[in-house]
């Protein structure tokens, strides 16, 4: 099936790539912000806050979505699973912040990207989603090159890398269920509201309860809120759903892997770190991993345009 361009005709597979890379980028800038954040409050307070503010800030558009389609409004049944994904979300985004305050950002960097290789086998698992097969070395090649860019070293384990590995599987079957989800639906910014309103919901209630929050804490991070709630939270997650309902969810994890690579590449132009070799050598399979995704079905004249996954 052939999609034009455009948001109710369809997208290029090209353009749909285009869009995860963009959304890698806003993800990957933001990884300081989330670590900075913690110091003023804590990891479950912190993701509530931002996921809220960022349903509140797409809670327009998303009304207006619901607007064009009021002789068809969604059904209990995809309310159901937007509700799901909102869960599995927050199930992954939750351990991932709650692992920066006792892991180093190599492990989490490493250990958070193991997605990449799951999604293949989760595609296929659940949905018999076979991806082109230059996907496989792809995903490992992807792997490879955060493992370098972190070092090409592990530093000592401790319980926030076990919970980061945990994290890599609700990840994983994140990038699965939103592509299935966002297009069976037909309402993504609908679908992007509601999984931003549970995990503000699930994550602020007990932050509360066990983390407490004060109003300088807040003022103190501000900034931080702010660009991880609008950009790289509501603006590149909405971004992620659109894209997906047009390209495989194995090759959207191998784009979304560049997070590893655009963080680094904002360190070194932001902070002035720089990549010894074996960091370049990293940002170099991750490069080519996504290439590879984008060329190799257009080599072999298949899929060209990504048909939209059939309902679930």
């Amino acid at each position: 099936m052939r999609c034009s361009m455009g948001y109710r005709g369809g997208m290029s597979r090209l353009a749909a790539n285009l869009l995860l890379l963009l959304t890698a980028f806003m993800w990957g800038s933001a990884f300081v912000a989330q670590s900075t954040a913690m110091s003023s409050v804590g990891p479950l307070v912190f993701t509530g806050l931002r996921f809220l503010i960022a349903a509140a800030c797409l809670a327009p558009f998303a009304w207006r979505e619901a607007r064009r389609h009021r002789g068809a409004p969604v059904s209990r049944a995809h309310m159901g699973m937007f509700v799901g994904v909102g869960v599995v979300f927050f199930l992954g985004i939750a351990l991932q912040q709650s692992a920066l305050v006792v892991t180093t950002v190599t492990n989490a960097g490493f250990l958070t990207g193991l997605y990449v290789v799951m999604v293949p086998f989760f595609g296929a698992a659940l949905f018999r989603d076979m991806p082109h097969p230059a996907v496989w070395p792809a995903s490992l090649a992807s792997l490879a090159g955060v493992y370098l860019l972190g070092g090409g070293h592990m530093d000592g384990l401790n319980w926030g890398d076990g919970m980061l590995i945990i994290c890599a599987v609700f990840w994983a079957l994140h990038v699965v269920l939103v592509g299935r989800v966002g297009m069976s639906s037909g309402r993504p910014l609908a679908l992007a509201f509601a999984q931003f309103s549970v995990v503000g919901v699930l994550a602020l209630l007990p932050g509360l309860v066990f983390e407490g929050v004060s109003l300088a804490g807040i003022k103190d991070i501000w900034l931080e809120l702010f660009y991880t709630s609008i950009l790289s939270g509501g603006f590149a997650f909405t971004l992620q759903i659109i894209a997906q309902r047009w390209t495989k969810a194995a090759d959207a994890a191998i784009i979304l892997s560049a997070e590893a690579l655009f963080a680094a590449l904002c360190g070194a132009l932001i902070l002035g770190e720089r990549l010894d070799a074996m960091g370049l050598v990293g940002c170099g399979l991750i490069f080519a991993s996504i290439v590879m995704v984008q060329l190799a079905p257009l080599i072999t004249r298949r899929d060209r345009y990504a048909s939209p996954p059939p309902g679930l």
